[in-house]
Parts: C-alpha cells; sequence; structure tokens
C-alpha cells in the first residue's frame, strides 16, 4: 500500500513525528478554527475540543495509521478506519472536507517540525495522509449508499419523554415527516443536532437503547455535570446533553442522522458478555432486547457498574430483558449499594468471580478505565482479543493511551 521509499522514510521519521504530534494536532486544529470558524461551531465538539480529547484521539489515530502501514505493508487497520468513517458519516462529512484538512495539518507539520521537514519527508508523509482519506473517503461512501443518506440531519418527534434517574432522560422519536424508519443493527447510534443560545449548531452521539423492530427510536441521554477536581483538570460540563435534558420534552423537534456505528451484535449462537457501566449501558439494552426478541438460547452473561442503584439507568429493562432468556446470569456492581437489592455486589466490576463460557463474544461500553480492566480480566479469562469490541462515546482514546 505505502510504496517503498516513502515506507523507508516514515519508518525513519515516525519517532520524530510521533513525539511532535501533539503539538502539531494542536496547531492544527488553531489554524483551521481561525480559517473556518463555522467547523468549531457547527461541527465539531467544543467541549472536546476545551479538554483536548479530540486532539488525542487525531493524533493517536495518525500514529497508531503510520506505524501500521509500516509494520504490516499489505494490510490496512480497517478496524480503526471503520470506527472512524461510521462516526463521520454520522456526522455528515464529505470528501472535500479531506482537502481543507490536509492544508491546515501539513502546515501546522511544518511549523513545528521546520527544516525536518523536507522535500521526501513531506511526500512520504503526504502518501500516508492520502491512503488514510482516500480508505474513510471510500468507506463514507459506501456508508452513505447503504443507508440511501446524504449525510444531513433530518427532523424527529419527540413522542415521549421517560425520566430514569435523576440525571437520565429517554426520548422516543418519530420521524416528523411520517416517513419508515430507517434499519439499523442494536448497538448502533444516530447524531443528534441542537441550536443552543449563542446560536452554534452542536453534534452528538446517541445509542439507540432499544432493539431494532420497534416503532419508534429510543436515545436515553445522561446530562453531564461539570467535573469539579480540585487541584486536577476539570471538565465541562455537556452542552448538548444539558440542553436536551433541561428543555426537551414530548412534541419537541430534533435534528437526528442516519443510524451508524460499528459495534453491533453479532448474528451468532456463540455465548455472549455485555459489560457497560454508567451511561455505557444504552448499546448494551439494546442488545440485551435484541437477544431476547431472538431467542437467543446460548448463555448470556450481564455485567454493569454504576455508582449506586438509583444512578441505574435503564435497570429495569437490564432485568425484564435477561428475564425472557433461556440461560441468563446478571451482576451489578454498585460503588454505593443501598438496602433491598441483596442480589447487588459492592464496588468495582470485576469479573473474576462470573463464569466466562468458551466461545463467548463480549461487548463493553463504558469509561475507558472500566473497559481496559474488563478487557484484562476477560483475555486472562481466555475470551480471543478478535471476539473482544467496544464502543467508546466520544473520541476515541484507545489508541491515543496505547
Amino acid at each position: 500500500m505505502l510504496s517503498e521509499p516513502s515506507a523507508t522514510t516514515v519508518r525513519a521519521t515516525l519517532p520524530v513525528v510521533g513525539a511532535a504530534i501533539g503539538e502539531i494536532t494542536e496547531r492544527f486544529y488553531a489554524g483551521l478554527f481561525t480559517a473556518h470558524p463555522e467547523l468549531l461551531r457547527d461541527l465539531f465538539n467544543r467541549g472536546n475540543q476545551a479538554a483536548g480529547t479530540q486532539r488525542q484521539a487525531l493524533a493517536g489515530s495518525i500514529a497508531a495509521f503510520a506505524t501500521y502501514l509500516v509494520e504490516h505493508p499489505d494490510e490496512r487497520p480497517d478496524a480503526m478506519l471503520n470506527r472512524i468513517a461510521h462516526k463521520h458519516a454520522s456526522l455528515g462529512v464529505a470528501p472535500e472536507q479531506y482537502k481543507v484538512v490536509h492544508e491546515h495539518l501539513f502546515a501546522a507539520i511544518v511549523e513545528v517540525l521546520g527544516d525536518a521537514v523536507t522535500a521526501e519527508v513531506a511526500a512520504a508523509w503526504d502518501e500516508v495522509y492520502w491512503l488514510m482519506a482516500n480508505a474513510l473517503i471510500a468507506i463514507e461512501k459506501r456508508l452513505y449508499d447503504e443507508q440511501a443518506d446524504d449525510g444531513a440531519l433530518r427532523p424527529w418527534v419527540v413522542t415521549e419523554r421517560v425520566e430514569e434517574t435523576a440525571d437520565v432522560a429517554t426520548f422516543r422519536l418519530r420521524p416528523a415527516d411520517g416517513g419508515p424508519l430507517p434499519d439499523f443493527r442494536a448497538g448502533q447510534y444516530v447524531s443528534v443536532g441542537v441550536e443552543l443560545p449563542d446560536g452554534a449548531r452542536q453534534i452528538r452521539q446517541y445509542s439507540l437503547s432499544s432493539a431494532p423492530g420497534s416503532p419508534v427510536r429510543q436515545i436515553s441521554v445522561k446530562r453531564v455535570r461539570a467535573d469539579e477536581n480540585p487541584g486536577g483538570p476539570s471538565s465541562p460540563e455537556g452542552e448538548v446533553s444539558n440542553h436536551l435534558y433541561e428543555h426537551v420534552r414530548e412534541g419537541s423537534v430534533l435534528q437526528v442522522s442516519a443510524p451508524y456505528g460499528d459495534l453491533v451484535l453479532d448474528d451468532t449462537d456463540a455465548p455472549v458478555l455485555l459489560a457497560s457501566a454508567g451511561i455505557g449501558v444504552t448499546p448494551m439494552i439494546a442488545m440485551l432486547e435484541q437477544l431476547a426478541v431472538a431467542g437467543h438460547k446460548a448463555p448470556v452473561t450481564v455485567v454493569h457498574a454504576d455508582r449506586s442503584p438509583a444512578e441505574h439507568a435503564l435497570r429495569a429493562d437490564h432485568e425484564a430483558f435477561a428475564g425472557k432468556l433461556a440461560d441468563a446470569e446478571v451482576h451489578f456492581f454498585y460503588e454505593h449499594p443501598e438496602p433491598g437489592h441483596p442480589a447487588d455486589l459492592t464496588g468495582l466490576a470485576d469479573l473474576s468471580g462470573v463464569t466466562v463460557r468458551p466461545g463467548t463474544h463480549a461487548y463493553l461500553c463504558g469509561p475507558l478505565p472500566f473497559m481496559r480492566a474488563v478487557r484484562t480480566q476477560l483475555l486472562e479469562k481466555g475470551v480471543p482479543a478478535s471476539d473482544i469490541h467496544y464502543e467508546v462515546f466520544g473520541p476515541d482514546l484507545w489508541l491515543a493511551q496505547a
């Protein structure tokens, strides 16, 4: 895929570029948003930009892609590319935007690395960029074609609002034009766009929290409160999640994308493990309901971690769908358990006492430390890495922190 001269150059310069990639992406976004402020206002997540997580994710993906090209010259990291492409398609990213990104990314590379960017180095990294960009463009086109989608958000009406916890609300939706509901697979998400008081149109992704086949679509939104962390970094409150939680009621109209996402329930009779923490429960509930509807016969293990039973969104659905399965085990872990739930476990999620059957396919969703810990235990219990699937809410920092 990568030409031999370019592969030699990239291999030689990867340590230098990798060491500077954080500064490069910071300069890239600064230049991009100076030239195109509408992208920060109406496309990019301002919260992620403020926290720096989007820069980390971009740096991680570029470094991982370049490393993969030089270590596996005849292959392509399609798993990573598919994950990125699904997110891009849900945002309506268009091919011409890759040219804009190229312009500002390479300006940042030259600005940071200076004279080290010779014509040979520039040509090699240009090849890396367009290999990645053209692969994403092709995958995104296929996704748009499969959905008969042009990437635009469309109006959906909220038919019902359900209070799940003090911070989580479920919204049930129908297309405003009365048209058919697009198909989706359990585990996928939609983008939701809202106009905020300052006029910005911000977009966020929310997992569909019910199984395919329902006459409505359902998302469950947790408002993100500001994280006060004395002596350390603080995260801002969620602009869109708070707007949805505080202002959206039955009859409200939301701008919603077609469904996307590469974390989907396999069509298999194998044992299944669904592990979630916090609001990561949402795609797991859709998968669990799908398994119940399909009459899945193999063992299903449900693991969920939360602060307390009161903060466990969709707990009733968790229990009800698991109860419909032929062979299901449920393990709920709470940092602060409450009386009246004698089967609940105290503390963080721990699989040491959980039976994991041979041939298990595992699906994980929740904070990154939770998923890393669960994945490690699954590997120790003999589950192949290829059978462990995950979803990250927000920028995918798995690669950036590897």
